[in-house]
């Protein structure tokens, strides 16, 4: 699948925004961090990456019923779902001057019960977009950081209307972030979230 950026601006998938708020004081200090020791960026991207997939817990996995959207909050307060959790790697790659999109696919419930978007990165390394999923491993899931082919949580499958698409967003797709900003807790964000985009 070929990814296409939503701005032909790369600066703008460096941008700081009220959602993807790197230059706030704790993705600062979570970036110099991790930061710290690593060799190079993506050396670096790969220890974010595996920071926000590990470290921060999905809220639906940890039975937490805060819903969190900006990256900081996400961050401090170590919850969110994936959307949130692509936010806040989005603002630690970005704090260190990496190009990154949001994207987004939309899969099936588990219980077949219609679908939902699902919310990733892509990372811009060699002059090319490399998708990864931060939403945290589970029995069944083993996402990992890759430049080398994708190893997402999920690949999804056209005959059950599941869908990758090839969009990438330098802010959050507005119907996402709206439902994420209206939801009191995830049991109403799971009522709300798009089904597509």
């Amino acid at each position: 699948m070929e990814l296409i950026q939503n701005t032909a601006e790369l600066s703008a998938y460096l941008a700081a925004d009220e959602v993807i708020d790197h230059h706030h004081p704790v993705v600062r200090e979570t970036a110099a961090r991790l930061a710290d020791g690593v060799a190079d960026s993506y050396a670096y991207a790969r220890a974010a990456y595996e920071f926000v997939r590990d470290a921060i817990p999905h809220s639906a996995d940890a039975g937490d019923m805060r819903v969190t959207w900006r990256a900081s909050d996400v961050l401090e307060r170590r919850t969110g779902i994936c959307h949130a959790k692509a936010h806040a790697l989005a603002a630690l790659l970005r704090a260190e001057d990496i190009p990154t999109a949001l994207c987004y696919q939309r899969l099936a419930h588990d219980d077949g019960s219609g679908h939902a978007v699902h919310g990733l990165v892509a990372v811009r390394f060699h002059g090319a977009w490399h998708r990864q999923d931060p939403r945290g491993n589970k029995p069944g899931v083993d996402a990992q950081f890759s430049l080398g082919g994708e190893r997402l949580a999920w690949v999804p499958d056209p005959k059950s209307n599941e869908v990758d698409y090839p969009v990438l967003y330098a802010e959050p797709h507005p119907a996402v972030l709206g439902a994420l900003q209206a939801a009191p807790d995830r049991p109403y964000l799971w009522q709300t979230l798009p089904s597509e985009l």
